[in-house]
């Protein structure tokens, strides 16, 4: 069994062995679970952000943005 300690400000090191085996790179993200009194870290195969990737491909949601903001000032009647 390996062993690591966290450090003052929350960072755990993981073993390098763990690392290469599960190919884990710097920046990867990890699911965090508690299992009783077990901290569970499970590698997400995408960043958070990977999966909006793509998601509004076609929407014209900067044209409504711009037509929303056009609208607020209109309404405060800014010259």
């Amino acid at each position: 069994m390996l062993a690591t300690k966290i450090s003052s400000k929350g960072q755990l090191v993981i073993p390098k062995e763990v690392r290469e085996k599960l190919k884990i790179k710097p920046g990867a993200f990890f699911h965090v679970r508690l299992e009783k009194n077990n901290i569970v870290l499970i590698p997400m195969k995408k960043g958070p952000l990977d999966n909006l990737y793509g998601k509004f491909a076609g929407e014209k949601i900067l044209a409504e943005l711009e037509r929303e903001h056009a609208d607020e000032i209109a309404s405060e009647n800014r010259p």
